[in-house]
C-alpha cells in the first residue's frame, strides 16, 4: 500500500476544467466549461462549448439540481454560441456571444432563454467559419458587454422566469471561479459531485456516492485560498472535519453527517462520505466561512465502485515490489496485482483515521480484465481513509497489449468505470503493434507538453439516412494539453466505455500546414485534397468508391510551411469487411450483452465495435476491438450496463494496420483506411 501510489491517486482527481464567475447586485451565474467538441460551416457556434453551471440570487436555486417552488427547472446544459453582427437585432463586433439556456420547465410554463451577451478579446474567432477546436481565453480577456437589440433592451443581464413572470438580473462582473466574489459578494456554489476515482457524473446506473467513498465536490468559493494541503489520516485525530473556513455535511431524510475532509480548496473539496450514511436520496452541503451553498442532490449507494487513473492508466502496482505498473513496466499474466480505487463499499474501519488492518467489503465483486474474469483476493479498505484496493490475479490467457481493460461489477450488476493497463509477457515495455503502439512511444509523447501529429486517412461508411460515402482526407496539428496515454483507447481483444454529461477537455489544437496532398487509388484516378476553410490543417475529398475487392491507395505530399514531403500507402483487402448481422443491433438488452458477425476484412488487421445511447444529458460510449480473424465479438452485459437506456448507435469498422511515415516537423504519422457500417439503436 504505498504512499506513492496514494498521492498518484489524490493528484489524478484534482479538476481542471475552466470555470467563469459573472455577478451581479443580488446574482451570481457560474459556468464550467468542460469540454469543446468540433464542429464545422458557416455557423454560429463557438467550438460548440458545452458548460455546466450554477446561479444564485435573490430566490437562490441550482440549476439542474434544486428547485425552489418559486422558480422554473432547466436541464443543467448550456451552449456558448457564436453571434455575427448580423444576427437579429445585434449591433455589436464579431466577438459577442450568447449563452443560451433551453426550456427544461415540467410544468409547461412557456419556452424562454437565458441570455448572456459576452465578448472576448477577438482571439477566438477570427471568422465567420469555425477554426480548429481551441479553449475559451483566459478569464482576464473576457467582460461584459452591452448589446443591444432593435428594441433598445441591453442583454448584459440573466432572465428567470416563472409563469407569466420574467426577472432580469444584471451582469456587472467576470472573473475566475474562486478568485473572490462578483459585486453581491456571494458564497459558496456547488456545481458537481462525484466518485473521486470514476468521476461519473450523475445521469449514469453508477453514478451514485457509496458509503465510505472519496468523493470530490467542484464549484466555486468552496473555501478559503492559499492553502492546498493533502491532510494525514496519520496525524493526530485523523482527517479534520473543518478546512480552510469550510464543513461539507451530507444530508439523507432526517439523519446529516459530518463528512472528514483530506483537502479544501476554492474550486475543489474531497472528502470521506461516512460509512454509516443512510442510502438514498440525499444533499451535499458547503458551509463557508457562515455562508451555505446550494443542496446538490446526490445518491447514497452500497457500491459504486471507482478505479483511479494517472497519466491515462489505472492506478496499479505490482504486489510483490510495490512498483507502480507503466508502460515501460508492465504487469504480466498470472501476476498479483493491487488496484486503487474508491467506492467499493463500507468497512468497518474509521472514516477519518489511518488502518494498521483494513477489512475488506461484503459486497461481492467480479474483476474482469480484458474480459476475462480474475480471481480476487482483496477488496474492500486501503490503510487510507475513503480508498480503496483491489488484490487480484491477472488471467493466465489475458490479453496483452498497452491498454488491456480492466472494470469491476459490485452486486452483479453495478459496473465501475473502465480504466486500462498494459500487460506483457516478462513485464517491461508493452506492445500493441497492430495499433501502431509501443511502450516507449506512449511514455514519449505523454512526457511532452505539446505534440504534432499528422494521419492520413481513407474511408467508406454507411450509416441510416446517409448511404453509402467514400472519402480521403487529412489532419496536421500540433496538440498542447492532450494526454497521450489514453483516453478512449484499448488493445485488442478489450473493451473500453466513457461516461459524461459534459465530456473532459481533449486539448487545445492548431493546424499545422503541410504541402499539397494526392492520394491516388487503385484505379489510377488522383484526387487532391482540399483544404477546409476556417480549420487549417484539415484536409477533405470525395472519392471513386472503394473496390469490394479491395486495393492501394497512396498518399504523395509536398513540403509545406511546417510540414515536410512524404509519402505513405493504405491497402485495403480483398474483400473489404461486410457485418452480416446488423438487425440484431436494432434492439439492444443490455443486460444480455451483444453479439456481431461479420464476413471479409484485412488479414490480420482489428474490427471495432462501438456504441453510445443518451438519456437526458447524459451519453455513455464504448468501443471493443476484436481480432479481424474472429468473424465475431460479443460486447458483455457489463459493458452495456454502464450506458444509460436510451437511443443511440451502433457500428462495425474494420481498420486497415495503422501504418506510421515521418515527415520533417512530425512527432508522429499514420496512415489507415477504415470500412464502416452503423445503424440506430435502442438501448433497453
Amino acid at each position: 500500500m504505498s504512499r506513492i501510489a496514494f498521492s498518484l491517486f489524490i493528484l489524478a482527481a484534482t479538476a481542471s476544467a475552466q470555470c467563469y464567475q459573472f455577478s451581479g447586485p443580488g446574482v451570481t451565474l457560474q459556468i464550467n466549461v468542460t469540454t469543446i467538441n468540433f464542429q464545422t460551416g458557416p455557423t454560429f457556434l463557438a467550438g460548440g462549448h458545452t458548460a455546466t453551471y450554477a446561479y444564485s440570487g435573490s430566490n437562490s436555486f441550482t440549476l439542474g439540481n434544486v428547485t425552489q417552488t418559486s422558480q422554473s427547472v432547466f436541464d443543467g446544459t448550456a451552449n456558448i454560441q457564436y453571434l455575427p453582427p448580423s444576427g437579429p437585432g445585434l449591433s455589436d463586433d464579431a466577438t459577442t456571444f450568447q449563452m443560451v439556456v433551453p426550456n427544461a420547465d415540467p410544468a409547461g410554463k412557456g419556452s424562454h432563454l437565458w441570455d448572456i451577451l459576452l465578448a472576448s478579446n477577438g482571439d477566438l474567432i477570427p471568422s465567420g467559419l469555425l477554426p480548429s477546436p481551441q479553449a475559451l481565453p483566459p478569464v482576464s480577456a473576457w467582460n461584459l458587454r452591452g448589446a443591444t437589440n432593435v428594441a433598445g433592451v441591453n442583454y448584459n443581464y440573466i432572465e428567470v422566469q416563472s409563469g407569466s413572470a420574467r426577472t432580469k438580473y444584471l451582469l456587472t462582473d467576470v472573473r475566475a471561479c474562486g478568485s473572490g466574489g462578483g459585486s453581491a459578494g456571494t458564497g459558496p456554489v456547488i456545481t458537481r459531485v462525484t466518485n473521486n476515482s470514476s468521476d461519473i457524473p450523475a445521469g449514469f446506473p453508477n453514478s451514485g456516492i457509496a458509503q465510505g467513498a472519496l468523493f470530490k465536490i467542484v464549484g466555486g468559493s468552496l473555501a478559503d485560498g492559499g492553502d492546498a494541503t493533502l491532510h494525514d489520516s496519520q496525524a493526530s485525530g485523523g482527517l479534520p472535519f473543518t478546512l480552510n473556513g469550510s464543513t461539507v455535511t451530507v444530508t439523507v431524510g432526517t439523519t446529516t453527517v459530518n463528512v472528514p475532509l483530506y483537502y479544501a480548496t476554492p474550486g475543489q473539496i474531497d472528502g470521506v462520505l461516512p460509512a454509516n450514511t443512510p442510502l438514498g436520496a440525499g444533499t451535499v452541503t458547503v458551509t463557508h466561512n457562515g455562508a451555505v451553498s446550494n443542496a446538490y442532490p446526490i445518491q447514497v449507494v452500497a457500491a459504486a465502485p471507482g478505479i483511479t487513473t494517472y497519466n491515462g492508466s489505472g492506478v496499479t502496482q505490482h504486489a510483490t515490489t510495490g512498483q507502480l505498473v507503466t508502460y515501460t513496466n508492465s504487469a504480466e499474466p498470472t501476476e498479483v496485482i493491487i488496484i486503487w480505487g474508491s467506492g467499493f463499499g463500507a468497512t468497518t474501519d474509521s472514516d477519518t483515521s489511518y488502518a494498521t488492518s483494513p477489512h475488506q467489503t461484503s459486497i461481492p465483486y467480479n474483476i474482469y480484465i480484458g474480459g476475462i474474469q480474475a480471481s480476487v483476493a482483496y477488496a474492500g479498505r486501503s490503510v487510507y481513509p475513503g480508498v480503496s484496493v483491489f488484490g487480484v490475479t491477472i488471467p493466465q490467457n489475458a490479453p496483452t497489449g498497452c491498454y488491456v481493460p480492466i472494470t469491476a461489477v459490485a452486486n452483479g450488476n453495478v459496473v465501475g468505470n473502465v480504466v486500462t493497463i498494459p500487460i506483457h509477457v516478462g513485464k517491461g515495455t508493452c506492445s500493441d503493434p497492430q495499433l501502431g503502439f509501443s511502450g516507449d512511444q506512449i511514455s514519449s509523447l505523454s512526457g511532452r507538453s505539446s505534440v504534432n501529429t499528422g494521419v492520413v486517412f481513407v474511408g467508406q461508411s454507411t450509416a441510416p439516412g446517409a448511404g453509402t460515402t467514400n472519402v480521403a482526407g487529412a489532419v496536421f496539428n500540433q496538440v498542447t494539453g492532450a494526454n497521450y496515454a489514453g483516453g478512449a483507447t484499448v488493445s485488442i481483444g478489450g473493451c473500453i466505455l466513457l461516461q459524461a454529461t459534459s465530456g473532459s477537455s481533449t486539448g487545445t489544437a492548431t493546424g499545422l500546414s503541410p504541402g499539397t496532398i494526392i492520394v491516388t487509388g487503385p484505379s489510377g484516378t488522383n484526387v487532391t485534397l482540399t483544404a477546409i476553410q476556417g480549420a487549417t490543417g484539415t484536409y477533405f475529398a470525395t472519392i471513386p468508391a472503394i473496390p469490394a475487392t479491395g486495393g492501394a491507395y497512396v498518399f504523395n505530399a509536398t513540403a509545406g510551411s511546417q510540414v515536410g514531403a512524404f509519402t505513405t500507402t493504405v491497402n485495403f483487402p480483398n474483400p473489404i469487411l461486410s457485418w452480416t448481422n446488423q438487425s440484431a443491433a436494432a434492439t439492444i438488452a443490455r443486460g444480455g450483452g451483444l453479439t456481431v458477425a461479420w464476413t471479409g476484412g484485412s488479414p490480420g488487421s482489428y474490427v471495432t465495435i462501438s456504441g453510445s445511447s443518451t438519456s437526458g444529458g447524459a451519453t455513455g460510449t464504448y468501443t471493443c476491438i476484436a481480432p479481424q480473424s474472429a468473424l465475431s465479438f460479443t460486447v458483455p452485459a457489463y459493458v452495456l450496463l454502464g450506458l444509460p437506456a436510451g437511443n443511440g448507435s451502433t457500428a462495425v469498422t474494420n481498420s486497415t494496420n495503422l501504418s506510421t511515415f515521418t515527415a520533417t516537423g512530425l512527432d508522429f504519422g499514420g496512415a489507415v483506411g477504415t470500412v464502416s457500417f452503423s445503424v440506430a439503436s435502442n438501448y433497453n
